[in-house]
């Protein structure tokens, strides 16, 4: 009889724990966002074919020709890269180098996506499978990423490019180039 009771006892124990500690991990804030491990390390090798035929395609060795760029990781079915394509033109006329990386994409749609949007790519390669946009660490698209002039990884903006982070861009693009 005092087993039994002990037993239960623990029971209740262990389930108001279990319910506790599940308790505590909904209410901590959700981090959606998941930070390369890029940052800091050489931008591995890639060559990718050009994805419209008004540009070139974009290769690793594009990156580190001594001129810190923006290299935007997008998609034309991609909504919130629609939303950034103002800020990717401010960018630029700003004097920022952009190239970018189309995923899953086919060279129509993206042709018909930049007519729409603006193109301020000086560069864009097609990542059929996403291995490039992989190997970098992004996640999804839209992503920026600051690229020094030697190819290595400065900064990873995650998710559009809205009014706000233009500023921040633009001086981590400038640290990437001291």
């Amino acid at each position: 009889m005092i087993r039994g009771r002990i037993f239960l006892w623990g029971l209740v124990a262990l389930t108001a724990g279990l319910f506790g500690l599940f308790a505590y991990q909904l209410s901590q804030p959700k981090d959606e966002f998941i930070q390369s491990t890029m940052i800091g390390k050489p931008i591995p090798p890639f060559d990718l074919p050009p994805s419209v035929p008004e540009r070139p395609g974009l290769a690793s060795g594009n990156l580190a020709d001594g001129q810190p760029k923006l290299l935007n990781v997008f998609a034309s079915w991609c909504v919130p890269c629609i939303a950034e394509a103002p800020n990717l033109a401010r960018l630029e006329a700003a004097g920022a180098n952009i190239v970018g990386i189309a995923i899953r994409d086919r060279s129509q749609d993206t042709e018909f996506f930049l007519r729409q949007n603006g193109n301020p790519f000086s560069r864009i390669g097609r990542d059929d499978i996403s291995a490039v946009q992989l190997s970098i660490g992004s996640s999804g698209v839209p992503e920026t990423f600051v690229i020094d002039g030697q190819g290595i990884i400065r900064y990873q903006h995650i998710g559009d490019i809205r009014d706000s982070d233009v500023a921040l861009l633009l001086e981590k693009l400038k640290e990437a180039g001291a």
